[in-house]
């Protein structure tokens, strides 16, 4: 899956530092850059709460500030259960603690003092990467979404189906690609003179002669447009039981293929053939 890297223009940004100055610089800095909604506080203690809300695409974090630090409220951020990701770029003028930084869950850093042009790429590249995650995101979500519809959609056209057969007259039915019954409905099998108890355990063969009486010719021409893999349509075929009395059948069938045109049998539907009068 392809994602276009995405207008990081709208993206939004929460500035955190107790300075005031580095405040004002960076809110000038990302509104020359073209970022149209920046927000920031000078109060450590109302980030987590303020992401809750907002779910920021970024947050420039300085590390050292009073009451609570930048570590201290990257863990309180890490309990955000809606937000895995942790969107924060840390501001810091100590070079031991990128490092820890880093370990801790930030995703980049800034150094002390600013540094104009690194800022603005820094901050880019981050935000880059951040909206590609939430669109992914999305459209995991979307994707799973669409799956449960087709799900519920898939599950409830069997149970048509299942009630369509169980109400129909007319007897539906499928075979491997060994012409092995593997689906039935109906009293097909009865017709055919073929035990019910086979199906589970034993599927019969479909070139078998399950009793005597078939008329030879209908049943070699039904055989020989199953071995063509060719559909057929009302075909007749018939045969004479033991106490003379004769029964007629019809039965329409397709092929049913796989990937790459793999056969993988037959399915239809029929009926008995029953005499007027």
């Amino acid at each position: 899956m392809l994602i276009a890297a995405p207008d990081t223009r709208d993206a939004n940004i929460l500035v955190v530092d107790d300075q005031a100055a580095n405040v004002a610089l960076l809110e000038q800095a990302l509104s020359q850059a073209g970022y149209t909604r920046v927000t920031s506080t000078m109060n450590p203690l109302e980030v987590c709460a303020l992401h809750r809300s907002n779910r920021y695409d970024l947050i420039l974090l300085d590390l050292q500030m009073p009451d609570m630090d930048g570590f201290q409220v990257m863990e309180g951020l890490k309990t955000n259960d809606c937000d895995p990701y942790l969107p924060v770029l840390v501001i810091t003028a100590q070079p031991g603690h990128k490092l820890r930084a880093l370990q801790a869950g930030a995703r980049d850093f800034i150094s002390k003092p600013f540094d104009l042009v690194e800022v603005a790429t820094r901050i880019r590249n981050m935000l880059e990467v951040r909206l590609l995650y939430r669109r992914l995101e999305q459209h995991n979500q979307q994707l799973e979404a669409a799956v449960q519809e087709r799900t519920a959609e898939l599950r409830e056209s069997d149970a048509r189906y299942r009630s369509l057969t169980e109400l129909a007259t007319d007897w539906y039915w499928e075979q491997d690609e060994y012409g092995n019954f593997t689906k039935v409905s109906g009293p097909v099998l009865e017709m055919l003179g073929i035990r019910v108890d086979g199906l589970a355990d034993d599927p019969p063969h479909a070139g078998s002669r399950p009793a005597d009486g078939w008329n030879d010719a209908e049943r070699c021409a039904l055989q020989a447009a199953v071995e063509a893999r060719e559909p057929f349509l009302n075909f007749v075929f018939s045969r004479i039981n033991a106490d003379g009395s004769r029964q007629s059948f019809q039965v329409s069938g397709e092929p049913m293929f796989g990937a790459g045109c793999k056969f993988l049998g037959y399915r239809g539907i029929g009926v008995e053939i029953r005499a007027k009068g």
